[in-house]
């Protein structure tokens, strides 16, 4: 029998070096990371905050100073503590946080010296650090009461404002890297960063920036993306959607994008986003109000297609929700629930329907031309059960190049084949019944592909090429780089 006064546990601390190098691992970007930032400062009721990229080499700095409430000396400590609070807690239903690990990992994920200095308007400024080499160096979790003299100097940028933070990276090992003892290419990379933050930010906050919130990188004021062209008449909304999930309600709004013919060439470069309009395609996740997903179709057996990429769908989900949808630390990932998935599958369907439909009017609008008599400079064919396309000889221009062929009627006839090929026509065709799109001379007959190709091979003789030299510029031509028979057959026939 064990003594009833022994300790049947064992107190297990972790080492505070191999932690802080663990929590170094979340897979932050520079930009992820300066977007949790950002999420503090909101939870802090800011309305302007400010990032500067401060070049110095490997003295590099990048801080973060808002006008939130800020923090008292204990409220300080506490959030620089890992795990400051847990996720299972009641929050704020405007808390953007979750794990208490967003300042301390997305921080730790690009620097090895994190100063955070923060006032109130009842408190003066209080200052806390984390140096990892000191962690490291000391195994203790010693949270350092001084700034360096850099970070100080940025410090005092509080004393002009009633209450605020100030976050500042130092030592930025996972930014500079090898780049930090080159000045220009480190300072290259280094701006380059700034501006992917900024249209990071732009994206993930758009919602909230110019209501009650604006965000500076550098002297610039961020402006927001809009994914979902809310100003603009040629749009469909599809009406907004409650879905119950778990104890609460989801909100869900399908808008399907206006045709390129109606959108100026700003709007649609800008709708574009950096990640172009086929990969932004897909469910728009928000959780109070700041975006963690843009453009997925969530692992709902959809797939991006190009006759889709004109349907966006709006998710809100509130921060009592974050285990239903398994939002991860760095808020950029989540999972809709079983309870969810049904609806929101059929919402998908019939946005990427009304998608198609609206990517469809070039293709409508060729075949009411075509239906009406209008000399069109494609025609499109189905023959033997394929689809094809192939030009009109009957077009003025066509007919031109082919009575008087020279350079310049020669070259109208490119440039309008290249400005009309029915691109929208051609990819619905091939996405919705792909076996029935026809190969290049998949309709012409043996003798014809023959005729062809003899035709080309006699061009290149009289051009000069050997015989030898012209048979292996045709076999290396499309498409008769399809058709190696043809070595054969065309040596039989002795072209000279």
């Amino acid at each position: 029998m064990s003594n009833p006064d022994e300790i049947d546990y064992d107190i297990v601390v972790p080492d505070p070096s191999a932690l802080i190098e663990s929590l170094r691992a979340f897979g932050y970007s520079p930009e992820t990371a300066i977007a949790d930032l950002v999420d503090n400062s909101i939870t802090a009721k800011a309305a302007s905050i400010r990032i500067s990229f401060d070049w110095a080499g490997p003295e590099s700095l990048i801080y973060i100073i808002d006008d939130g409430r800020g923090m008292t000396s204990s409220e300080l400590i506490d959030a620089m503590r890992a795990g400051s609070k847990s996720p299972r807690f009641v929050r704020d239903p405007q808390d953007l946080g979750r794990f208490g690990l967003g300042l301390k990992t997305a921080s730790f994920s690009q620097c090895r010296q994190l100063t955070v200095a923060s006032k109130t308007k009842d408190h003066s400024i209080t200052v806390r650090k984390w140096d990892l080499d000191e962690v490291e160096l000391t195994s203790e979790w010693r949270l350092l009461k001084s700034a360096s003299p850099a970070a100080q100097k940025l410090i005092y940028l509080l004393d002009a404002q009633p209450s605020g933070t100030i976050v500042i990276w130092e030592n930025l090992d996972r930014i500079l890297g090898s780049a930090g003892g080159n000045e220009s290419l480190g300072q290259t990379s280094f701006y380059k960063i700034s501006q992917n933050v900024e249209s990071h930010l732009s994206m993930i906050f758009h919602r909230l920036i110019g209501a009650r919130l604006k965000i500076f990188v550098g002297s610039d004021e961020i402006r927001k993306w809009d994914p979902f062209l809310e100003n603009n008449p040629s749009r469909q909304v599809l009406g907004m959607e409650r879905i119950r999930c778990g104890n609460s309600y989801i909100e869900v709004e399908g808008v399907v994008l206006p045709h390129r013919s109606n959108l100026s060439t700003e709007e649609f470069s800008a709708a574009a986003g950096s990640r172009g309009w086929n990969d932004l395609q897909g469910f728009y996740v928000y959780r109070n109000q700041r975006l963690i997903v843009a453009g997925d179709w969530l692992g709902l057996r959809y797939t991006k297609e190009e006759h889709y990429k004109l349907a966006r769908i709006r998710i809100d989900i509130s921060n009592d929700m974050d285990d239903l949808w398994q939002i991860d630390v760095r808020k950029s990932e989540a999972v809709p629930p079983a309870m969810v998935r049904d609806e929101l599958r059929r919402v998908a369907g019939i946005t990427r329907e009304r998608a198609t439909e609206v990517y469809r009017h070039r293709g409508r609008v060729f075949v009411k031309m075509a239906a009406q008599g209008i000399a069109l400079v494609w025609n499109k064919k189905i023959n033997r059960g394929k689809i094809s396309y192939s030009l009109n000889r009957d077009h003025p221009i066509v007919q031109e190049a082919i009575v008087n062929p020279n350079s310049r009627t020669v070259g109208t006839l490119l440039r309008l084949v290249e400005e009309t090929i029915p691109i929208p026509q051609i990819t619905i065709d091939a996405a919705e019944q792909p076996e029935i799109h026809a190969a290049p001379l998949e309709t012409a007959t043996p003798r014809q592909i023959i005729e062809l190709a003899t035709e080309i091979l006699e061009v290149q003789i009289r051009k000069g090429k050997t015989f030898e030299e012209a048979i292996a510029t045709v076999l290396s031509t499309e498409p008769f780089n399809h058709f190696p028979e043809l070595n054969e057959t065309l040596r039989k026939g002795n072209v000279k």
